[in-house]
């Protein structure tokens, strides 16, 4: 099918998830995850956090990582509603659960799944799905510090993986 070319320079840029305490998220997702924090826009009443993986092996400098923010694919916003994190009731919903259903995940692609999930369970990542439980032995679920889940997937598909 042809390529409409009204739509030829559309991306999917980014997914915003709102975070309760954007200190233990940003340690998440770059310490655990590997992410980078690109950039901060910070409200008076909210701050938004963008990060995404470097793949440039260090060619770029942060402000041309900032520059080209918005032409990027696969960048993640973490929205902070400031005060939350003062709240110890306070939760969002992860989508997963009512109320609330509807949003599922986000996904990370791994070359060893084996050794990114063995060192999720070394850092105390809680689980969702391990790759032993069920019957999709080649997905994982891992949980945020908000409960958002996350899929880790091989880069290496093999045939007949779902």
């Amino acid at each position: 099918m042809a390529r409409d070319p009204a739509t030829a320079s559309f991306k999917f840029n980014h997914t915003m998830l709102r975070v309760k305490d954007p200190k233990v998220s940003l340690k998440f997702y770059t310490e655990v995850l590997g992410m980078e924090h690109i950039e901060t826009y910070d409200f008076p009443s909210f701050t938004l956090y963008f990060l995404a993986f470097d793949h440039s092996n260090g060619a770029e400098s942060t402000e041309v990582k900032k520059a080209n923010r918005t032409a990027r694919e696969g960048i993640l916003e973490l929205t902070h509603n400031k005060g939350t994190e003062n709240d110890a009731n306070f939760k969002y919903a992860n989508g997963n659960s009512d109320p609330g259903r509807g949003f599922g995940h986000i996904a990370i692609s791994v070359d060893d799944i084996q050794a990114a999930c063995a060192r999720f369970e070394q850092l105390g990542v809680p689980f969702q799905k391990r790759l032993t439980d069920g019957t999709m032995k080649h997905i994982a679920f891992i949980k945020d510090p908000d409960d958002y889940w996350i899929e880790i997937i091989s880069s290496r598909r093999n045939p007949g993986e779902a």
